[in-house]
């Protein structure tokens, strides 16, 4: 472990020291003076008032058990021990002993180098790769978190040369009142490993707030979720909230994966699966007005319509309803009967034209928003929408997203990429030599290549969305 008296000068330094191929720039928005942030709790993280500098660093027996865990097996839910510094203009918070690990599904990649190989400290074969920290994992005191977060989860920008399809849509869900939304915001990263001469930029990430107890402890501090001590679960591909459902299981951080994944309270696991099963009974087997009072009674169902018309608008296809995918669900107490159901959209980065044939989809941008999925396989929003008022409700939020100068007209939302573009674009360049450039294009293998966020005309993807909502929504 590399100690933190030696880690936090080097990381001061760091900000104001020639690095990543360029001169290294002190990261303050352009459009926000000196002032420093103020401390709000976690939105010191995620405010944008300035790009923080997270710098991890690492022993090189932990890097390299890291190093031999993925080749072992390329999913491994390895952590490893690090010491980490934020940096957030004048402001740093220092955690020693905190947890890293790899995430990502198809996206996982080693970190540096390949198969077989130990650390390099001289020509480093580095890839940019997702990560988790965790200041909390190992200590379990306030001084082990980061202005009251215990973890961050910092993605690459793996097939958006953008660099902006998740920022702006959880940005847009919290524009909209959908408080259910994780933060997002941008950083930059560094990791050094003992014994190199210097440590590596690996460029800009997309810091995202995890899905976790701390994220319902927070909300309920903002007066939201109401109780924070219910049952949490992951929905993985499969999850298509039908009748019964299969592939139950707690996280036991053992390894094991299930299509629905209790993230909290595991060791009360029969019950949440008996209030999980209760909820799944109710919404697809209750007809008519008795579907519609009983879910009016356990479920903000406004609330859940608004963040469905933000998940159709940015186009994200690889989602509950029509792939069964992507998205947690809480349920804010622990009586099988008595409770409050929350929808959470959850990994939005194939998003804004990046689309795929999938489930009943071919083209994202001009999918009908009133079967966005299989109502068959996935019927919950399905049968909402068969309500007169509920179907009015959503499409009003639609219609509210693509109007003139909407949040997603065509205007306003290339005002905010351009924004966002130009705060970056100087901290892209990276020592990885990988997505160092921004483009105005959607993924390589999106099966929709002409799409642009920036172009005008019939290929911009927010001008192709608002004609295809007012086509279905008139």
């Amino acid at each position: 472990m590399i100690p933190l008296r030696r880690l936090v000068p080097l990381v001061l330094a760091c900000a104001f020291i020639v690095g990543c191929g360029a001169d290294r720039i002190d990261p303050v928005m352009p459009d926000e003076g000196t002032a420093g942030p103020k401390d709000h709790g976690i939105s010191w993280l995620y405010d944008g008032s300035t790009i923080p500098e997270i710098h991890i660093g690492v022993s090189l027996k932990e890097w390299n058990s890291l190093l031999q865990a993925y080749d072992r097996d390329p999913a491994t839910k390895l952590h490893i021990h690090c010491d980490v510094s934020v940096v957030k203009f004048r402001d740093t918070a220092t955690v020693t002993d905190a947890s890293l690990r790899l995430r990502g599904n198809t996206s996982r990649r080693r970190p540096e180098g390949g198969g077989g190989r130990l650390h390099s400290s001289k020509g480093t074969d580095w890839h940019h790769c997702h990560y988790e920290i965790n200041f909390h994992k190992w200590h379990k005191d306030a001084g082990h978190k980061v202005h009251g977060a215990e973890k961050v989860i910092l993605k690459w920008y793996k097939d958006d040369p953008s660099y902006v399809r998740e920022n702006f849509c959880y940005d847009l869900f919290r524009r909209a009142g959908v408080w259910t939304a994780a933060n997002a915001a941008y950083a930059r990263l560094f990791i050094k490993v003992e014994g190199d001469a210097k440590e590596t930029c690996l460029g800009v990430y997309d810091m995202i707030e995890p899905v976790a107890a701390d994220f319902l402890k927070v909300r309920k501090a903002e007066g939201q979720f109401g109780n924070a001590d219910g049952f949490l679960w992951r929905c993985r591909s499969g999850a298509r909230l039908g009748a019964s459902a299969a592939s139950i299981g707690p996280d036991l951080d053992d390894g094991k994966e299930y299509v629905y994944e209790l993230k909290t309270r595991t060791g009360e696991f029969e019950i949440a699966k008996a209030q999980l099963q209760d909820f799944l009974s109710n919404s697809n087997n209750l007809g008519n007005q008795r579907f519609k009072a009983w879910l009016s009674s356990h479920c903000d169902v406004p609330l859940l319509l608004r963040t469905y018309a933000v998940n159709v608008a940015v186009g994200m296809w690889d989602d509950y309803w029509n792939n069964c995918n992507n998205y947690y669900i809480y349920f804010n107490s622990t009586d099988t009967k008595d409770y409050g159901f929350f929808f959470i959209p959850y990994d939005y980065d194939n998003t804004l034209g990046t689309t795929l044939d999938c489930g009943v989809q071919t083209d994202a941008a001009s999918q009908d928003p009133f079967n966005w999925g299989d109502s068959r396989r996935n019927p919950l929003i399905w049968k909402i929408l068969q309500d007169g008022e509920w179907r009015a409700f959503y499409a009003g939020c639609l219609l509210d997203l693509v109007s003139e100068g909407g949040l997603m007209s065509p205007e306003a939302a290339g005002d905010r990429i351009r924004s966002w573009q130009n705060k970056i674009r100087y901290f892209v360049p990276n020592d990885t030599h990988e997505d160092e450039k921004i483009e105005d294009l959607p993924a390589p293998w999106s099966n929709h290549r002409e799409y642009r966020l920036l172009e005008e005309g019939p290929h911009n993807y927010f001008t192709a969305k608002r004609n295809s909502i007012l086509k279905y929504c008139k």
